[in-house]
């Protein structure tokens, strides 16, 4: 069953929300991998814990540092050590966390998510097809995802759709606006939407936010490019907002959180009307 906007305040605590990117350092397996799976833990639970403290309303565990992303899979060791470490953060924090494993390897993160103990996933390709920097991705996810969900009786796990996956092209659809997408990830049971701009720290376009935020009752989550500068805006056709790389050294995804950029979105956050 779907999910109203009532229920994503109940998960994640109030109308407009937070969510805040946990990019575990490159896991087993990766061609940047050079940590110890505990060191990745460790540092992952670290970073949890600092957002959790200032006061973030959810998180998303992503493994960003294992570029170049597999299209649609990831090897065992990667999911072995995604999972160990998700679940250190789960139990770590006292607030949602979802799973996102790159590139699209959304039963992978169902698994995880299932395994870990949390409370939803973003599903890269729920529905239609891309052209992506990781190659062709051709097959929509949603029947399997969900038919793997109702096996697996995680039931309570949400699962938001990203439409319109960054990093793509999307010329193969490109008859199909906004609201075409939400209709069709709604119908194929999408418990929520999130729309992002074109590339990481891209801002979503304000008039396909709002599009799919007339389209659903559903909760949209804008998945990108938000700063404390355009927060208040963004949540006028927003339920949540995922930030990671604002809240890096520099604006940039992969440095090191930033204390103060951290509290400044947290303000904005508090400010917004």
């Amino acid at each position: 069953m779907n999910s109203t906007r009532n229920d994503h305040k109940f998960l994640f605590g109030r109308a407009q929300a937070l969510v805040g990117m946990v990019h575990f350092r490159a896991l087993p397996g990766t061609p940047s991998s050079s940590m110890r799976p505990a060191e990745i833990v460790a540092k992952a639970v670290a970073e949890a814990r600092q957002l959790e403290s200032a006061g973030f309303d959810a998180l998303i565990v992503e493994n960003m540092h294992d570029r170049p992303y597999l299209a649609d899979a990831s090897g065992a060791d990667t999911v072995a050590a995604f999972a160990v470490a998700t679940a250190a953060v789960v139990n770590a924090v006292n607030i949602p966390v979802g799973v996102q494993i790159l590139s699209g390897a959304n039963l992978a993160a169902l698994a995880v998510a299932h395994a870990a103990g949390a409370s939803f996933v973003r599903a890269e390709g729920f529905v239609f097809a891309a052209v992506a920097d990781e190659g062709l991705l051709a097959n929509a996810c949603a029947g399997e995802l969900l038919r793997e969900r109702k096996r697996l009786g995680a039931e309570s796990i949400k699962i938001y759709a990203d439409l319109r996956k960054k990093h793509s092209s999307h010329a193969l659809t490109a008859d199909l606006d906004m609201a075409a997408w939400v209709r069709a990830a709604e119908f194929f049971q999408a418990d929520g939407m999130i729309v992002t701009g074109t590339e990481t720290a891209v801002e979503p376009d304000a008039a396909e936010l709002a599009m799919a935020r007339a389209t659903t009752k559903l909760p949209v989550l804008a998945g990108s490019g938000a700063t404390p500068e355009n927060l208040a805006r963004i949540f006028r056709s927003a339920d949540a907002i995922i930030v990671g790389s604002a809240l890096k050294v520099g604006g940039l995804w992969s440095n090191e959180l930033d204390p103060a950029r951290i509290a400044a979105m947290v303000q904005a956050r508090d400010n917004a009307k």
